[in-house]
């Protein structure tokens, strides 16, 4: 066990930061109009769902 918290641990741990550190920095790398965020744009608006009548309605 203690091979695992001397070297293991802390070596996952690093390769983890690592990657993080290398997804991060991707960005750097692409293209301009890629590395901007996402544009908000507003969805359309649903269309009504038809709606059938009650069997307890009154009609």
């Amino acid at each position: 066990m203690p091979i695992l918290r001397q070297y293991v641990f802390p070596f996952l741990i690093v390769v983890m930061f690592l990657v993080a550190l290398v997804a991060v920095s991707a960005r750097i790398f692409l293209p301009a109009d890629l590395a901007a965020p996402a544009p908000q744009v507003e969805a359309p608006a649903a269309e009504p769902v038809a709606t059938q009548p009650s069997v307890t309605s009154p009609n």
